[in-house]
């Protein structure tokens, strides 16, 4: 990770927030530079889990930097701060039914999109309670898709939450590291519960 400017994006699964800011704290420690992106849900939702403000702070806190909010602000990391890789982690199922459908209208896509336009990989780190309902066909475009690589994900509630999926962002640095390579981090699914 030494030298390599990584893109993280956070849309707003508000409760995979403490799973997920140990991630950047551990990319950070490997030498990765962070450029931290927020969805519009990210910066104005207060929610059981914290308040956006506070969330905003603590992402600048740990990056040293202030998170990219706009669309306009993030399309620049195509053609001039490139991206080594983008992460997005959490990714809800709203952003990822988006990304799956080409629609780059929030910070985080555009970011996303700008990445992949330069043919660099993208990380997914999914948590959504219909990845295996009405979103499954988006999941499954993008796990088909060129440049797109997965933190390995399974049920996190099988009983009460049939249709959840939810990465285990503990496994982010090293799905980095494989997508870098251009390699998928195996195996994708896993155990959760």
């Amino acid at each position: 990770m030494k030298g390599r400017k990584i893109g993280f994006g956070i849309t707003g699964s508000h409760c995979t927030y403490a799973a997920v800011l140990p991630q950047i704290e551990q990319l950070i420690d490997l030498g990765a530079e962070i450029v931290p992106v927020v969805s519009d849900t990210v910066q104005q939702t207060d929610t059981r889990f914290g308040k956006a403000d506070d969330l905003l702070k603590k992402i600048e806190g740990i990056t040293g930097r202030e998170p990219i909010r706009t669309i306009v602000d993030a399309e620049p990391l195509g053609p001039v701060e490139r991206l080594d890789c983008m992460v997005i982690a959490p990714l809800t199922g709203n952003s990822m039914s988006r990304l799956a459908n080409a629609i780059s209208d929030s910070s985080v896509l555009m970011a996303t999109k700008a990445t992949m336009r330069n043919g660099n990989p993208v990380v997914l780190g999914i948590s959504t309670n219909d990845a295996l309902g009405l979103n499954g066909v988006n999941l499954m475009r993008l796990m088909t898709a060129k440049l797109i690589y997965f933190v390995p994900f399974g049920q996190d509630d099988p009983v009460e939450k049939p249709n959840s999926l939810v990465a285990d962002m503990t496994m982010i640095p090293e799905t980095i590291a494989e997508a870098l390579r251009f390699k998928q981090l195996q195996p994708v699914l896993i155990r959760r519960v």
